[in-house]
This record gives structure tokens, sequence and C-alpha cells, in this order.
């Protein structure tokens, strides 16, 4: 078990789940014995710890119910681990196998040790990273006190020694000691690497000025000199000894792995080769300058690599020329001092590479000195990283992406620490990474926080991200210490106008069109697409080319704050956003019936997000859900309609659309005809799996003779195509053929592929009933194709099921289980039950007619229960037909009868015909078996007359089961 006082107090166990540690007595009595750790403390010293002098009535009773608190917590998080709190006379003992303090003590020792100045580094950054807060954040009592003290010097102490080291190293640390002497003045080892930071960057009067406010403070506050250290180093930076001139380390060494970036990496370097000047762009966080240094450190240039941070720089020639060890070169006699200048000619004839890293806010500066560089020397070459191009002629960009989903993934468990991936946690983790968009620093920043809350809370908490991704490494720069830090640094370099569109922007939920961003964001003389571009150079908003066209979008961390900032503003957009996309609704909705079908479900499909928030604005409201009823048909989100329409007004039309979209999720729903002649069909067509054909035919005719006086074509041929199915379930095969064919011809006038793949599948199935096989086929392989163009995956699915069944009849039972398996898979990702429930009827037909009576019987008695349930009991006659045959088929003819007479009974419910026949030939397959050959030719006899009074007499293929019957029966 693993302890930390670095910090808030907090326990884990060695796998780094944290254990927690309820009530604050208890909490304090660990806190108390961590201060003492390893050494027995007295009772009368815990009482007072605890209690101070306000005992409890039962001081000893009451330090034993905290004690024994304090074992089970532990043991709770760990067996066996209320063995660590031990009864140690004159009181108690902790025995605690890990603190973070200890190690904390160990690496700072270990890296005063180290003479590589490299690894004395890392060590002190290791041993910084385990502070997670203030010493014993969580307490202020006495006994508490001494250790808080003595542990913030240490750890001010390392914050030193790690300064020092990485400042030898050459690298930036100006920002952060500075920041540390505003909280410390009076410290003189800060202060003398303030001076040595400021003269390296070329600010040689800020580095005395600095020693000069140090000795006025010092002889003020305390009547004191500054160190004899202190004054040597003042004297060598007003004599420019080049002893302070250190040559650096020009790029920083890596302290983790580079996750992700495999294929960055070649590109980048790639593009480096052929360019003199490469642009990495990306917003704040997304590794850019990760992979500008490691891509640099990659190169061979025989003056070097450099890398220049601009993080905290106004001055860039002055920060480059520091980099590069140019800044004490004394100026020429006679000339003025341009810095600028000074380094062109000093880069002159030289063959390098310049890595200035962080440009977003010096972008003009930086462009007008890498312009004339580049002019000078041209051996040179220069990388940058920015939120926005120099926009430079030859400029190259290469626009870093958020890490893909896995990628982040092994980044996040990389650097959660004692985190292991397992099965169990990997879709909450996958759940975090794509919440947080790939975004490196965010999951750096997420990572951080697993040992102390766990995967599972820090899922439930990113709706709170700003305030949850915070802290991070102690020494990084002030803008990456929280998720907030980052933007808020893009949030300041944006003009008014910028931020006007960026917050405004953020109202729509998955991104947007022009259209959407100017008719939403605009106002106040703004050109939104103007204004767009400069957020898309600064990296804010992303183009995404769809399928519908272009959409600007936000990342999911800068959309919470550009949400943020509009509730800051007072601007209420909400209700423009849901008037823009009521209207966008309205437009699109006569184009779902015709040549722009496609087309106007693509443009929905990309604003789905979007209408769903436009409902969320004024659930009351109409408008939107009649505008979007029949998308959500076409595209079977018939859940999310019932949902929309709930809440809306009543009206005659909210009424029956809601009626209609509860009828197909299977609702049993007493309804009247409605005045609209598209709505009655719509009812109609919800009804006609009900069983209740008379109801569905009845309101059918009423809406086709309403339609047809309308002269409503696109309403025609829907009601003679829902006409051409209820002629087919009573066995009218040619008033189905004539109504289907009809329908057909209409909907192709009117290029609606829907229409057309129901009325060809009407026509698909009958001709499968005539026997003509490659008509059906042709028709089924046509409507799937069209399925799939659409995006109409359940249509898909019944289409498959469809070739199917033609492939079965054909007797090509391999091919017809991987058309019916197709169609089961699709089903089951559509969570579309009817359309798995025919795909796996298929399998059974299809393992019965191979002699795997097992699979079949398996995959039939599946869904009998199901059917049952089903208003209208759809296709139940065809799975008891099936097991009736399977048991025939066994020799069962107790089995067969009872199957095949429950088969019959389903078959009269339906009045199909067809049905109704079939359940006879099984029942005379059950009497043959059974020995009563006479009542079996009587019933193949009732069952042929059946099938030839509606015109469908078997075909060939479909004669297996009568031709077996037959050939028991003796011919």
């Amino acid at each position: 078990m693993r302890f930390g006082v670095l910090g808030p107090l907090a326990v884990w166990t060695d796998g780094g789940e944290p254990v927690p540690v309820p009530e604050s007595k208890v909490r304090a009595l660990l806190a108390l014995l961590l201060v003492h750790k390893g050494r027995v403390v007295s009772r009368e010293t815990v009482l007072d710890g605890l209690w101070g002098e306000r005992l409890p009535a039962d001081p000893g009773g009451a330090l034993r119910l905290k004690v024994s608190r304090l074992r089970q917590a532990l043991a709770a998080g760990e067996p066996g681990a209320k063995e660590l709190v031990l009864s140690r006379s004159p009181g108690y003992l902790l025995r605690a196998g890990s603190v973070d303090a200890e190690r904390f003590r160990a690496l700072h020792a270990r890296a005063s040790d180290t003479a590589d100045l490299r690894a004395r580094a890392e060590l002190l950054e290791e041993a910084l990273g385990l502070w997670r807060g203030p010493a014993f954040a969580d307490f202020d009592e006495p006994f508490a006190r001494a250790a808080i003290t003595e542990l913030t010097e240490e750890r001010l102490l390392a914050v030193e020694d790690h300064l020092e080291a990485r400042l030898d190293l050459g690298e930036q640390v100006l920002g952060e000691v500075a920041g540390l002497v505003a909280e410390h003045p009076l410290r003189q080892r800060l202060r003398a690497v303030l001076m040595r930071a400021l003269y390296r960057a070329g600010r040689q009067s800020e580095a005395l000025d600095t020693y000069t406010d140090l000795r006025e403070r010092l002889a003020g506050e305390l009547g004191l000199d500054p160190s004899p250290e202190l004054a040597e180093l003042h004297q060598a930076i007003l004599r420019q000894d080049r002893v302070l001139a250190v040559t650096p380390d020009p790029l920083p060494a890596p302290l983790t792995e580079l996750v992700g970036r495999e294929r960055a990496l070649t590109e980048v370097g790639t593009l480096l080769s052929a360019s003199r000047l490469v642009t990495l762009t990306g917003p704040g966080g997304v590794g850019k300058t990760r992979l500008a240094v490691e891509v640099a450190r990659r190169q061979a240039f025989p003056d070097g690599v450099w890398l220049v941070e601009l993080a905290g720089a106004t001055e860039v020639a002055e920060a480059a020329s520091a980099v590069l060890g140019l800044a004490e070169l004394p100026p020429v006699a006679g000339e003025p001092v341009d810095p600028a200048g000074r380094l062109a000619a000093a880069l002159r004839g030289k063959r390098l590479l310049l890595v200035f890293d962080n440009c977003e806010h010096v972008v003009g500066p930086v462009a007008e000195l890498t312009g004339r560089l580049l002019r000078t020397a041209p051996g040179l070459r220069v990388l940058t990283t920015t939120q926005e191009p120099l926009g430079l002629t030859g400029e190259q960009l290469w626009p870093v992406p958020p890490l893909d989903e896995d990628a982040a993934v092994r980044l996040f468990t990389a650097r959660a620490p004692g985190f292991t991936l397992t099965g169990e946690n990997a879709p909450t983790v996958r759940r975090i990474c794509r919440r947080l968009d790939g975004i490196p620093l965010a999951l750096e920043l997420a990572a951080a926080r697993v040992r102390a809350i766990g995967v599972t809370e820090l899922a439930a908490r990113l709706d709170d991200r700003f305030r949850l991704l915070t802290a991070g490494r102690r020494d990084a720069p002030a803008r990456q210490k929280t998720l907030r830090a980052v933007i808020d640094w893009s949030w300041e370099l944006l003009s008014e106008p910028e931020r006007a569109v960026l917050r405004r922007l953020a109202v729509h939920a998955d991104g947007c069109t022009l259209e959407a961003a100017e008719a939403v964001c605009g106002g106040d003389g703004l050109d939104v697409l103007d204004v767009l571009a400069r957020l898309v150079d600064r990296s804010l908003v992303v183009v995404v080319e769809t399928a519908a066209g272009v959409r600007y979008r936000l990342l999911e961390t800068v959309r919470a704050y550009g949400l943020e900032r509009l509730r800051e503003a007072g601007e209420d957009v909400r209700e423009g956003h849901r008037r823009y996309y009521a209207d966008l609704a309205a437009r699109a909705e006569p184009h779902l019936r015709g040549h722009g079908q496609r087309h106007w479900l693509e443009v929905l499909d990309a604003e789905t997000a979007n209408l769903r928030a436009a409902l969320e604005t004024a659930p009351e409201a109409p408008d939107l859900p009649i505008s979007l009823a029949w998308y959500w048909f076409l595209r079977g989100r018939l859940s999310e309609a019932v949902r929309a329409f709930e809440p809306a007004t009543p009206t005659p039309e909210v009424s029956a659309w809601l009626t209609g979209f509860r009828l197909l999720l299977g609702h049993a729903v007493e309804f009247e005809a409605v005045a609209d002649a598209r709505l009655c069909w719509f009812l109609a067509y919800a009804h006609r799996g009900f069983g209740d054909l008379p109801t569905t035919a009845k309101l059918t005719d009423q809406a086709l003779a309403d339609l047809r006086a309308q002269r409503d074509r696109w309403g025609t041929a829907a009601a003679l195509s829902l006409r051409a199915t209820l002629h087919r379930a009573r066995g009218d095969l040619a008033d189905a053929e004539r109504d289907a064919e009809a329908a057909d011809a209409l909907f192709r006038e009117l290029g609606d592929r829907w229409g057309m793949l129901k009325a060809t599948n009407s026509l698909a199935e009958l001709a499968e009933i005539a026997g003509d096989y490659p008509k059906a086929k042709r028709l089924h392989e046509e409507g799937f194709r069209w399925a799939e163009e659409l995006g109409l995956f359940d249509d898909a699915s019944f289409r498959l099921s469809g070739l199917g069944r033609i492939a079965l009849l054909q007797r090509d039972y391999a091919q017809a289980a991987d058309y019916h398996r197709r169609a089961m898979r699709l089903a089951v990702r559509q969570s579309n039950v009817v359309a798995e429930e025919f795909a796996e009827i298929g399998l059974a037909l299809g393992a019965r007619r191979r002699g795997d009576l097992d699979n079949a019987e398996r995959h039939l008695r599946r869904w009998v229960d199901w059917l049952r349930q089903v208003d209208g009991e759809p296709g139940l006659a065809l799975v008891f037909a099936e097991l009736g045959f399977v048991a025939e088929q066994r020799g069962d003819a107790a089995a067969a009868l009872a199957l095949h007479t429950d088969g019959l009974a389903a078959a009269h419910r339906i009045g199909d015909p067809r049905a109704v026949a079939l359940a006879l030939e099984g029942l005379a397959g059950a009497a043959a078996i059974g020995g009563d050959h006479a009542e079996a030719r009587r019933l193949l006899a009732e069952a042929e007359g059946l099938r030839e009074s509606v015109g469908a007499p078997l075909p060939a293929a479909e004669r297996l089961d009568v031709d077996r019957i037959r050939t028991a029966l003796g011919g």
C-alpha cells in the first residue's frame, strides 16, 4: 500500500487504485501517524493531535474507535492492510511501506550525487512530479506544521536545483523563475538563476536591475548584503564574462516516449528536406513542440540544430541570438544596434536548422525575421510551431492532428501512474480519449488524475474538465499547467470579432456549415466568413470535408470553453440557432421524397446533433419535429421521433405522427382516421403489421382515394405500394402485382428511391412466388444497391435476406447462408429485431434443407416466444411450419402434428391462404408418418387447391417437402 502527503492526504493500493479514508478524524489520525512514520506515537500525543484540549468523554474509547475505522478503511482497499496500524506500547505505530515524501527525498539525494547534468535534471523532474499540491494540503493542525515547513523548504531546494540544471543545459526557464522570484523575493539562489536566465536571453540591463532590487530589499528588511556568490555573478554580468555563455544543449532531451507520431515524423522530415520553411500548425496542446523537437533531433546540419523557445519572449531576434550564443557580442563601433541584422550577418554562410517554437503571439516579428534570415543565409532551414501560419512565400504547412483513438489510449495508459489497461476498463479509457479529442496535453493532464480518482470517476467528471484537468508538472510552462490556461493563451491573442464568432460557434453541437455560421454567429457588422478564415488559420476552428460539404468544427474542449465565454458575454444565440435549423429541416422535408433524397438525407445526417439541440431549446414547438418526421422514419429513428413529439403542443398533425411512430415501435394504440391524406396513409402503413388487415385496408383505400383526388403523385404511389402488400397477404397476387408495378412506375418518375425499394420488394416477392428467380434476384440486388446508397441499412438487411431466400430456392445453400449471415450482422448493428428475425429464419431454412436439423431447430426456437408477443404474429406460421417439418423428418409424428396445428391457427389469424396451405402440407406430413395415408392425401389435395385458387401453384423449387411426403405415401 502506498501513501501520499505531497498534496492532499492520499492512499493507493500497490496497483494504483485509490483507497478512500472517510471521516476527518480518521484521516487526521493517519496523517499524524505518517508524520511519525516508523516511530511509536504515544496515546497522549495522538489524543492531543486529534482533539487538543477538547477531549471526548471517553478519550480511550474514542481513540480505539478511530484506530479501528482506519484499519477497516485500509483493509477495504487491500486485504491484510489493517496490519499496517500496530498497537505498540505506549501507543500506535504505522508500518507504511511507501510514502511519496520518502521517495521524493531519495530522488533528490540521488540527483545531488549525480555528476551527469542531464541525468540530474531527469531525477529532479521525477522527484518534483510526485508533488500534487502543498504538503499535507488538507491539514493545518499543530502536529503537521513542522513537517509541512520542512517538506516545503525541501521542495523549494529541489526546484532551485532543477532550474539550475536546466539552465546549464541551455533550456529556457525565464518565465518560471520570474514567477518564483515574485513569490520568494529574498531567496538569493532564485535571484541568481533569474539573473543568468535574463543575461542568456540578451536582457543584461534587467539582470542587473533584479540584483539591485534584491540588494535594496535585503538592506531594508534584514539589514544584510547579497551573498559573495551573488555579488560575483553581478560583476560577471557587468564585464560580460564569457563564463556565463555556457554552450547550451540545443535540444532538450526527451523524458518520455513520443507516442502515435510515427507517420508524422516521416512526413515532416521529408517535407523539411525539400523545403526551407516548414510550419507545424494546430491547436494548443496538440503536441506541436514535441513533434518539432523530435523531427529536429533527427536532422543533421554542419552548424547544428537550435531551438528558440518564444513562449515568454517579445523580442524574437534577441531570443534567437541568445540561444546561438551571440547575445554578448559587442556592437560594432559607429553602427546602430540592429539585433536582426547582426543575427543575419552571423548566419550568412552557415548551414543549420532553426526551430522557432510557439510563435502565435509574435507571428508578425517571426515572419519578418524568418524572411530576412532565409534571404540572407541560403544554408538555413527553419521549422516553426504556431497556431497560425507565418504567411511567407514558400512556407509549407503541416497541420498537426490530434492522436487517433488507438494512439490516444496508448499515450493515456503510458502517462497514468501505476495504471494497467484491461478489457474491463478499456471502454472507459476510450471514452475519455474521445471526449478529450485525442489532444496529448489534455490526455496527459487527465492521466495524472487516474491515481487519485480512477478512470471511472475521471470519465464522469469530464463535463467539468477545466477544473478537473489542472496541475501537471511543476516545471511545465505556466500556460500548460491547466487545460484552461492553454485555451486562455489562444483566446487572449484574438481580436474582439474573432472572440465573438468563436463563442457563438460553440452553440453548434457538432460543427456547422458556412451558411449556419453566418446565420447564427453574425450581427454587429461581422464578416463571419473572414473571421472564420482567421480562426481556421489560428487552429481554433477545424475544417472538415463531409459528404454533405464543408463543415466548421470546434474540438470538444474548445467548444466547452466557448460556451463558458458565451455565458459570460450574456449572449443568448440558442433561439437563433433553433430558428436556423427549423428552417433547414423545413427546406429539406419536400426533397426527402424525390430526386434530392440522398443529398438531403446526408445534409440532415450531418446536422443530427444540431437538430437535437434545437429541439431541446423549445420542445413544445411542433414545427421542427413535424419537418423531421419523414427523415426520422427513413433513418429508422422511431424512438427519437416519439421523444420529440411527446412534449410538442398537441395538434391533429402532431397526434397523427406520434400515433404512427408508436405503432411502428410495436405499441398497440387506438386511433381514428385523420383528414390529411398522407397522414392517413402513414397510419395505415404503421398499422399494417398488426394482423387487422381490414382496418389497414380501409385506411389505405381512404388515403388512396383522397391522394388521387388531390393529384398527389408521391402519395398515390405510396398508397398503391402499401395496397400491393395487402393484396399479397390476402393472396390476391394479380392485384398485388398491378399495384406494385404502378407504384414503382410513379416512384421512378419522381426519383424516390425509398419508394422504389418498397415497390420492387413486393415485385421481387411476387416473382419468387411465381418461380421467376432470376427476376426476383435482379430486383433484390437493385434494391440492396439503392438501400446502401441512401444509408437505409434496415432495408439493406431485408434485401440481403431476400437474396438469401432466392439462393435457397436455387439450392445454393452456401451462398444462401452467406447472404443471411450478412443480413443478420447488419440487422444487429442497426438494432432492428424484425430484420434480425427474418435473417435468422433464413439460416434455419437453409440448415433444414441441408439436413442439419439441430441447428435449424435452434435458430427457429429462439424466435417463437418473441413472435407470439408481437401484434399480428408476423412470421409465426412459417416458424411453426418449419419446426413441424423438423419433427416430421425426425419421425416424431405427435410433435409434428402439434406444431403444424399451431401453425394452421396462426395462418388463419393472419388470413394468408399461402400460409394456410403450408400448414396443411405440414399436417399431411405428420399424418403420413403417423400411418394415416388417406388423411395425408386429403390434406395435400386441399393445400394444392387453395394455392391454385389464389393463382400461386407451388413452384418446383418449393416442392421439396411435398415431394418427400408424396414419396412416403407411395407416390
